[in-house]
């Protein structure tokens, strides 16, 4: 059966190299080389660009990567088992393809990259969440990188691109909007992946925006969306409590001060209404 690249089909592949899917590791392998052809492209022209991948396993979407013309790859991959697999894809794009037996964790990308950088991976289940917020919440925006293409469980790519109101909108929403433009461009179902998990899946496109959509400081809103959420079903001016117990008037008088109404919920209050209510508790913090 001929392949995007003439190397073999990734069933093959994943027998020559007895590359049985690990729950430890998160992994759920993607077979279908159309479909990664089909996140790759999500990813815009990559032309031009270096990509990071984290989590190649048998490396179909690294073959999508370098078939769609990325000038280099850098895949960070935890197996070891994988490695073989990945070296004969590396053998294939000579000079375009460099491995790192790493956890992604631990890993600064940032050495082994030429701007402008893509993010495309299907990320490891166990993984996935964590990453997303580090590459939300660098010390300095914009970030090393120009856009994000991410696969997650449904449920979690749907609380990326929530709305105010939903069940979903939460500090993920808040994070991921408040920097970039967010949007979900496929959705996959189990039976695509090696072994099948129990759950949809999706791929989110997040591309960086220049400067945040409004102005806060990035730890006062994390401190204002955390107190929300955190005790959700209640109205702000309880929800608020515990960070505004050094404000005259507590968080009534914090809620007024950033033009929200004490009654409302976390969930009703938009990115802008955060920023607002992120600003007027830093002013409360900073020296007279």
């Amino acid at each position: 059966m001929a392949t995007i690249d003439g190397l073999p089909p990734l069933r093959e592949v994943i027998a020559t190299h007895d590359l049985r899917a690990r729950k430890a590791l998160g992994q759920n392998f993607l077979l279908d080389l159309n479909l990664t052809a089909r996140i790759a492209r999500a990813a815009g022209d990559l032309g031009g660009a270096d990509v990071l991948e984290v989590g190649p396993g048998p490396g179909g979407l690294t073959r999508g990567l370098l078939a769609e013309g990325a000038r280099r790859v850098l895949a960070i991959e935890k197996d070891a088992r994988c490695l073989p697999a990945l070296a004969e894809i590396a053998a294939r794009y000579p000079g375009r393809l460099e491995v790192l037996n790493a956890d992604a964790l631990e890993i600064d990308p940032r050495a082994h990259l030429d701007a402008p950088i893509r993010v495309v991976a299907n990320l490891p289940y166990n993984v996935g969440t964590e990453l997303l917020i580090r590459w939300l919440t660098p010390p300095d925006w914009p970030p090393f990188w120009d856009s994000l293409t991410l696969m997650f469980q449904k449920e979690v790519a749907q609380r990326i691109t929530a709305r105010p109101g939903s069940g979903a909108y939460g500090r993920l929403a808040i994070l991921s909007q408040w920097r970039t433009e967010a949007r979900m461009v496929m959705t996959l179902p189990p039976e695509a992946f090696v072994p099948a998990p129990k759950v949809h899946s999706a791929v989110v496109h997040l591309k960086a925006l220049p400067a945040p959509r409004f102005p806060a400081d990035p730890r006062a809103l994390e401190t204002v969306v955390a107190a929300g959420f955190n005790q959700r079903r209640k109205m702000l001016r309880a929800a608020l409590k515990g960070i505004s117990q050094h404000i005259p008037g507590g968080a009534e008088a914090l809620l007024d001060s950033a033009g929200l109404a004490p009654t409302a919920r976390a969930e009703e209050i938009d990115l802008e209404g955060f920023c607002a209510l992120a600003r007027a508790w830093a002013a409360t913090r900073s020296p007279c």
